[in-house]
Formats: structure tokens, C-alpha cells, sequence
């Protein structure tokens, strides 16, 4: 049985910061570590002491995490960025709060001896003889220490301390990886045995002026070596002692949102009655009103977990080949359902989150392919632009001519001109975008159109049919990522306050387009009658473009199951990245990277100097067997990673490739790591420094092809549109969302009115149901499936129990015969 761990992160707002710099305010951004490793950097908010980042990460960790850090720094455009406080919260912490952590916390102050990481490698031994008696310890090795040195390296020794007594290992410069290979031994007096005391095993790093710096301990109790006279193995390295205290929120706070969910997963056998259930749901429906699977999974989602159903149903169906089928089945319900087709889709019901998260899906590089020019060009001009003239502040304008100050009627013409020059680039690129449309995106709206075309069939109805799919495609679609262009990876950084703004009104214009210009001039916002002539202009242009956008043969789409969202011939991910140049004569380090254009898809990752140029590298990635940070101290340089890769003879390769920030490098793992998710020849260990002047520069080894001195992280991504789908992970989550309305769906379904006969509903029901789950005739509407659904989660609920009790009586996974 797998384990699988998922961590989710929302990094909403600070507040009451400290200010850094000496203009009384601080430039604050974020950076994430779990176990002391990067996973993320928000966005510096300049010049504010209560910064806004709505910054949210999924990180899937399927070998588990010790702790999550919140690093508030200050950034310097000269000499280093100053450390404002940080928050750290362990697993257990975490895993405690049930719904998650959803609140205010304040930060406490860095101490460097807190700030430990990596584990040592020890073997303990308690030798008794008539003569003497010692403590043993064989001080083996250590990976991943903290860098304590400006080097990016550790200059590690260990020391063994019981009572009075220690010994020290040698120095070993320069490295985060010492192999010291000592055995070090303490003699011990006789009535030292019966005492309960601690072996500690400490790593410092040695500095030749000032005090040596603390890099973790391990604490083992005596007693255990008198039940096991041998230990060895691994142990993590601890901090050492907890001084962390919220300094009464001087330090100022943040508002966080964290939430962990783990879950062990079945073989995907376990996993197929639900998925048959499902899918039953949508390929036969008797009626569309008739309960389902599918209808009382809804009944039982929460508001809370509605967008991560929404988004595991999307994922399943597409493995199923039955996304269209879904949606159709879902939104059939929702327009039936609808008297009032000015409130069709309005809410947040389990048929509008799915359709948010299927164009998610599907069509986040369709956006960026039709977003992303336009969006540059705003954040490249910067320009003031402002209409509300409640909000039109002259000081922050640039002189538009050389007549003197200008006015507020120059500011209004001259945002005038630069929001239709922007909104009627963004509209020309949506509606001449019809070829570059997913054809599934296109035929899900295309059974959309019918089936409000179909329930809304009057002439004064006739624009519903346009405004049930603009309202998706638009204003939950288009318009969102033109508000927040970071949060849809369309840009690194958030937008500053003045192209904040500019996208604001843009959005606001573009969600007037999608409803077709029919609610301008009823709002409060009458400041906005200068767009209204483009707008309505576009109205034509716009229903003309989701007329052909419909205009598709649903057989286009393949209904054959499919393991990756995108076809092979897509590209994942792509920009310039920098390539270690390997051949020729040694180069400094830092002439030794050259700007290449990569490409990644799941067949390849191939790069080209340009990306016109005809003549590409390409890797396989089916060659490929680890993908991994490499140390700063490796070429004196940050943000690199190592593709590793092994050909037909067994031999390794490896293509270093620096990335530009640290987000860039994590995401560029993620997706390598992603597309090569299923090969079979990965690697358990790996080299994070580099081979050079006969060495590796992590663990000092000479042998080129000496075993790795770090465990790899392959299966370590952050979660995204572009996630491979996984069946069995996907099930699980629905499986644990119908555990918990369990109870409600037996109320409602199977549980008689007299309280008398319920102790014998169970047997009744089951009685009423044939082998192979046909209906009887005294079944009421819906019973039938309620009972095989049940059935199926009490099953589920009997796996999972078995298996972890099997799992603690041989502490080894099993595979059941199911």
C-alpha cells in the first residue's frame, strides 16, 4: 500500500512588519522551506509593512516532511536581504488541525542554531569484558548538513559525548557531505552502566576565527543500548534546543493557510467498483433526475471541498476518456434545474467548479499562448491609467505634454485610448483563437450550447445559449487571469500597484464583453461609459467566434483513457534556461552556462539557441533517471539543477542547467519530474555537487562513479494544471469525501421512519439487492445505487483497516487477494 502526502499552502497577507529600511517601510517576500529546502518565493511587495501575496502551493511528498518554514525576508538591492522572523510549524502540528490551519501567526526571531538539516550516519555499540567497558560509536557519514560558510559548505566534525566523557572526529573542509569513517570509543566506569543517561552526538562546523557554529545533534538514551547493543542506521539531526518564542508579535505576523492530507493508498484493484460507479453515471442515466453515484457525492460535498472534488472528478474522467460525457451530465442537471436564466451557473455548484477546473485542465497553454503577449506588454509600458475620478491622483501621472500640469479630463482621454488599445488586443486575440481552442474544451461548450438551447428555447431566450458558455469561457476563464496573471503562471511577480490597476479595469471590461454588454449602465460604476462603445462593438465579433468555436465534430475527441492530460506532441514547459557547456576546455564557472531555449513535452526535452532555430538537442525522457538541485558550491552558482540520464549501455549523463530564480528552478523540476513520473530506472541516490579537479565537490569522493551521497526526490512535485493523472490517488479522495457523508446518504436512503425496524434496514437493503446489483421491485427510487454505493465504501473502509493492520503486525506493505 502506498503512502501518499500532499501539502497545501496558501500565503495570504502580512501584517504589523517591522520596517528594514530607512525610508521607514520594508520590501517583504517569503520563502518556503520544508525540512530547509526551498519550495517556493512569493513576490516582494515593495515599500509596505502589511503586504497582500494570495500566493498558493500543492507539494506532493510522498517520503513525508518533518517541518514547514515561513522565511519573511527583506529585499536589498544592495548587499544581502535582511531577515525579518519566520514561523516554523512541524507535521504534527499541522496534521492536528482536521480542516487545516486558517488563521493569524506570529513570527518568531531566526536563530542560527535552530536552523539545522540533513541526518548522520552512526552505528552504536556498548562492549562489556572483564577488563573494560566502552561505549563504541562508528561515525560513518552525514549528507545534507547546513551551509554555514560563505562558501556554500560546511567544514563538519562530529563529537560523541556521554557524561563526562567525549571524543571528536577529524575536520573535513568544505563539504556538506562528510565521510569520516572514524570509530571513535569512550571507556566508561562500572557504575556508569546503571545510570540513565544520554549518548549525544553533535556536528559542528569548525571556523578558524570566531566560535564554531552548531549544525544538529542526536540524542539516544542510554537505556537503548542495553536492550540493543548495536545500533546503526540513519538518524536525523535536531536543533538544539526549542528558543523559538513569537517576541509578543514585535515581529509583526501572518495570515497563513495550511492544510496536509495523507492517505495510503490501495492497489488500483480496491479502487475499481467506485470507479465503475462513476462511471456509470454518466455513460447510462436512465434520466438525468434520477440519483446517482455522481448526484450524492455532490449531496455530500462540502462548500470547503467542492473546487478539489470538482478537480479530482475532472482528473478521473479524463482517465476515463469521459470528460465531455461528465460535464454534459452535470450541466444537463444544473440548466434543468433553472427557472430563471439569468441565474444559470451563477453559483458555486459542483457543474460550475468542474467546468472552472476542467478549463484549467485542458486550456492553461491555450491562455498563455492567447494572454501572455498582451499581458507583457502591460506590465513592460507600465502605464498610469485610471477612470474613477474619485481615485485620478495627478501626482503619480506623467506629463503628457509640454503645456504644463495635466488635467483630469487629459488623464481620462489618455486612459481612454490605452484601455482600448489593450482591451481590443485581448478581445482580437480571444476571438481569433477558435483553431488554437483544445478540441475538447470546444466540445464540452458545444454540449453546453445545445442543452441550453434545448431548455431555453424562447425568443427572448436567445442570447443564453452565448451567455452560458461566455460565462465560463470569459469572466471565470479569461477575465481571472487578467486580474492575477501570477496566480495562472502568466508572470513571476504580482503586478505593481499602478499595472494592478490597469488590469483591474481591463478585467472589469472584459467580464462586460462576456455578458455580452448586457448590464452596462445598470451598475454603480458610471465612470466606465467610456469603454462602453468597444464594448458593445465587440458583442457581434464575440458571438460570431462561440459560434465557430462550437462548430466541431464531437467524434474529434478521443474517448480511449489516457494517463497524461496533454498528447505527446504538446509542449508542457518552455523558455530560456542557461546549459552547462561540458565540452571544450575548462571555462570559469560562470562563462561556463550558455542561454539556450528548452522545451519539454512528455516524449522529450530538447533545447536550440533560439526558438527559431532549426537544429535541436533533444533527451528522451524516457532516459532519463533523476532530476536534482545541485549545491551552490558546485560552480559558485545558485537556482542549477542536473538532469541525469542513463543510455542503452547503463552509462550516466549529466546536463546542469541554471535556472533564473529559485521558483523557476522548482517548477522546471516538477515538470521534468512529472513527465518521467513512470520510468523505471530511477535512481535512489545522487551527486549534488559536480565531478571537477578529480573530486566530487559534495562529498570529496575521487570515483566518478561512486554511489550517490544524497536520497533523490523524484517523486517530490509541486501540484498544478499540468499534473499527471493518477487514478488510484484521484479515487481515494472521492472515497474519503463519501466516507464522510456516509452516515448522511444511509439517513437519507436506506434508514426507514420507524425506529424499530432500522437494526434490521441493513439486512433488508442487502436482501433487496441481487448479486450483480440489479434493482428488486420494492426498492425505492435511488436505494438501489445508495446500497451498492455503500457497500462499496464499507469495503473501501474494510481494505484500508486491513492493511494497516497488517502493515504494524509485520511493519512491511502487503498486497491482499481482493
Amino acid at each position: 500500500m502506498a503512502k501518499n502526502t500532499s501539502l497545501y499552502f496558501r500565503i495570504v497577507e502580512g501584517r504589523n512588519l517591522p520596517a528594514k529600511d530607512v525610508s521607514g517601510t520594508s520590501d517583504p517576500y517569503c520563502i518556503v522551506k520544508v525540512d530547509n529546502e526551498v519550495v517556493a518565493r512569493t513576490a516582494t511587495v515593495w515599500k509596505n509593512l502589511n503586504p497582500f501575496w494570495g500566493e498558493e502551493y500543492t507539494l506532493h511528498l510522498p517520503m513525508g516532511f518533518h517541518s514547514l518554514s515561513f522565511h519573511v525576508m527583506d529585499e536589498d538591492t544592495i548587499g544581502h536581504d535582511d531577515v525579518i522572523g519566520k514561523i516554523t510549524l512541524s507535521k504534527d502540528a499541522i496534521g492536528s488541525q482536521a480542516k487545516g490551519l486558517d488563521s493569524w501567526v506570529n513570527l518568531t526571531r531566526v536563530d542560527p542554531d535552530e536552523e539545522v538539516q540533513g541526518e548522520i550516519h552512526l552505528s552504536l555499540e556498548l562492549l562489556k569484558d572483564t577488563e573494560k567497558i566502552s561505549l563504541r560509536c562508528q561515525v560513518i557519514e552525514a549528507r545534507d548538513l547546513a551551509p554555514r560558510d560563505i562558501s556554500g559548505t560546511s567544514d563538519p566534525f562530529a563529537r560523541v559525548i556521554f557524561n563526562n566523557h567525549s571524543a571528536e572526529t577529524a575536520i573535513i573542509k568544505k563539504t556538506r557531505f562528510p565521510h569520516w569513517g572514524e570509530t571513535l570509543e569512550l571507556e566508561l566506569d562500572p557504575e556508569e552502566l546503571s545510570e540513565e543517561g544520554t549518548v549525544t552526538v553533535e556536528v559542528w562546523d569548525w571556523d578558524m576565527v570566531g566560535k564554531n557554529d552548531f549544525l544538529g545533534k542526536v540524542e539516544i538514551p542510554f537505556a537503548c543500548l542495553h536492550k540493543t547493543p548495536l545500533l546503526e542506521g540513519w538518524f536525523r539531526l535536531l536543533p538544539l534546543g526549542n528558543s523559538e518564542v513569537d517576541a509578543g508579535g514585535k515581529l509583526g505576523a501572518l495570515r497563513l493557510k495550511v492544510r496536509l492530507v495523507e492517505d495510503r493508498i490501495l492497489p488500483s484493484v480496491y479502487y475499481q467498483p467506485l470507479i465503475h460507479l462513476l462511471v456509470e453515471s454518466v455513460i447510462s442515466p436512465t434520466e438525468v433526475e434520477d440519483s446517482s453515484a455522481l448526484t450524492m457525492l455532490e449531496e455530500v460535498t462540502t462548500v470547503e471541498s467542492r473546487q478539489d472534488v470538482a478537480m479530482t472528478l475532472v482528473k478521473i474522467y479524463l482517465g476515463q476518456g469521459l470528460v465531455v460525457p461528465f460535464l454534459d451530465y452535470l450541466n444537463t442537471r444544473e440548466v434543468n434545474h433553472t427557472t430563471d436564466p439569468n441565474t444559470l451557473f451563477r453559483s458555486n455548484s459542483l457543474s460550475s467548479k468542474a467546468m472552472e477546473q476542467f478549463m484549467k485542465a485542458v486550456g492553461m497553454l491555450y491562455l498563455h499562448e492567447v494572454l501572455k503577449p498582451i499581458i507583457n506588454r502591460i506590465f513592460d509600458e507600465k502605464k498610469y491609467i485610471e477612470l474613477d475620478p474619485c481615485k485620478i491622483d495627478l501626482n503619480r501621472t506623467r506629463r503628457i505634454s509640454f503645456k504644463g500640469a495635466v488635467s483630469e479630463a487629459e488623464v481620462r482621454d489618455s486612459s481612454v485610448e490605452m484601455l482600448h488599445s489593450y482591451l481590443t488586443s485581448i478581445i482580437e486575440s480571444i476571438v481569433g483563437s477558435v483553431d488554437q481552442c483544445p478540441p475538447v474544451m470546444r466540445v464540452a461548450f458545444k454540449q453546453l450550447h445545445k442543452r441550453v438551447e434545448e431548455q431555453f428555447a424562447e425568443p427572448e431566450n436567445e442570447d443564453v445559449k452565448y451567455l452560458a458558455i461566455s460565462g465560463f469561457f470569459f469572466l471565470r476563464f479569461f477575465a481571472p487571469a487578467i486580474l492575477t496573471p501570477k496566480l495562472f503562471q502568466l508572470r513571476d511577480q504580482h503586478a505593481d500597484t499602478r499595472t494592478s490597476r490597469t488590469l483591474l479595469l481591463l478585467a472589469k471590461a472584459l467580464q462586460s464583453v462576456g455578458n455580452l454588454g448586457l448590464q452596462l449602465g445598470h451598475g454603480k460604476e458610471q465612470w466606465m461609459a467610456p469603454l462602453h462603445p468597444i464594448i458593445l462593438r465587440s458583442v457581434a465579433s464575440v458571438k460570431d467566434f462561440l459560434d465557430k468555436l462550437i462548430d466541431i465534430d464531437h467524434d474529434i475527441v478521443s474517448e480511449v483513457p489516457q494517463r497524461a492530460v496533454f498528447m505527446p506532441s504538446v509542449t508542457v514547459k518552455e523558455g530560456y534556461l542557461h546549459k552547462h557547456k561540458t565540452e571544450g576546455p575548462q571555462l570559469l564557472s560562470r562563462f561556463a552556462f550558455k542561454k539556450r531555449y528548452f522545451w519539454l513535452t512528455s516524449e522529450t526535452l530538447s533545447y536550440a539557441k533560439t526558438p527559431d532555430w532549426q537544429v535541436r538537442s533533444s533527451i528522451p525522457i524516457q532516459c532519463v533517471c533523476a532530476v536534482e538541485r545541485v549545491d551552490e558550491n558546485a560552480f559558485q552558482q545558485q537556482n542549477v539543477m542536473q538532469v541525469i540520464t542513463q543510455d542503452n549501455d547503463g552509462q550516466l549523463h549529466t546536463m546542469y542547467i541554471q535556472c533564473k530564480n529559485v521558483n523557476e528552478l522548482n517548477q522546471w523540476l516538477s515538470a521534468i519530474r512529472k513527465v518521467s513520473i513512470y520510468n523505471e530506472r530511477m535512481l535512489p541516490s545522487f551527486h549534488p555537487g559536480a565531478h571537477r579537479s578529480g573530486k566530487w565537490t559534495c562529498c570529496l569522493q575521487a570515483d566518478r562513479a561512486v554511489t550517490g551521497c544524497s536520497r533523490t526526490h523524484s517523486a517530490v512535485t509541486l501540484g498544478d494544471w499540468s499534473d499527471p493523472l493518477d487514478p488510484d490517488v484521484e479515487t481515494q479522495t472521492i472515497y474519503k469525501q463519501l466516507l464522510q457523508g456516509r452516515d448522511k446518504l444511509r439517513k437519507k436512503y436506506l434508514e426507514t421512519p420507524d425506529a424499530d425496524q432500522t437494526s434490521s434496514n441493513k439486512e433488508k437493503i442487502n436482501s433487496d439487492i441481487h448479486p450483480d446489483g440489479a434493482e428488486c421491485k420494492q426498492m425505492k427510487p435511488g436505494q438501489s445505487v445508495a446500497a451498492r454505493l455503500l457497500a462499496v465504501i464499507d469495503d473501501l473502509e474494510q481494505a484500508h483497516t486491513t492493511f494497516q493492520r497488517r502493515e504494524k503486525e509485520d511493519g512491511t506493505s502487503v498486497i491482499l487477494n481482493p
